[in-house]
């Protein structure tokens, strides 16, 4: 993929996983197999109820961070087929303990919450905007730039104007956005590995 796209793409990504978080409760996805957490990007099953949107700590939020590292290689070893292996399940629940969580459904309910704020950030001014804003902002920018393939520029535009036309969830607990804010750089890291 051309190294002008990647941007693009990339908060595409995020913004695509994050919406999928407005749409699906970790519970639900866990017993399928298929983790909340950022390293999947499976397409989120329909009917689904919108998770529970709770307001966020510091201590739950340090605890992500914490636990981020150790979550990814355990989660890449879930089934695809909504079959998880106990053990992997039982390590992920170790894990979360580990990081002051009660459960890996505690761990993953805090990091739904996570990505909903994450969605509305502008990722060149690490502002919070709103999740419409930065997919408007995105649409306007992949038109305006004239070296990608014109097939390039409709696939994106036509994947952008989808995530548009996705409900989204309002944030409901505007702290959310202010101590998302102060861990934005290492969140978004962490997160994005």
């Amino acid at each position: 993929m051309p190294e002008f796209i990647r941007p693009a793409v990339t908060t595409l990504r995020i913004v695509c996983l994050a919406v999928s978080f407005a749409v699906l409760s970790a519970t639900s996805v866990l017993a399928q197999g298929a983790p909340a957490g950022p390293a999947r990007q499976d397409a989120p099953p329909a009917q689904e109820a919108p998770f529970k949107q709770i307001a966020l700590t510091e201590k739950q939020v340090a605890g992500v961070l914490a636990a981020a590292k150790e979550m990814d290689p355990i989660v890449a070893k879930l089934p695809d087929d909504g079959k998880p292996d106990p053990k992997v399940t039982a390590q992920l629940d170790r894990v979360a303990k580990k990081n002051g969580f009660a459960s890996y459904d505690d761990y993953n309910d805090v990091i739904d919450n996570i990505n909903l704020v994450l969605e509305g950030f502008d990722p060149a001014t690490k502002k919070y905007v709103g999740a419409e804003a930065v997919i408007k902002a995105q649409i306007a920018q992949v038109q305006a730039d004239t070296n990608m393939p014109a097939k390039d520029k409709k696939e994106v535009l036509a994947e952008l104007d989808e995530v548009l036309k996705s409900p989204t969830l309002a944030v409901e607990h505007r702290g959310n956005i202010d101590l998302v804010t102060k861990y934005y750089d290492r969140l978004n890291e962490a997160l994005s590995e």
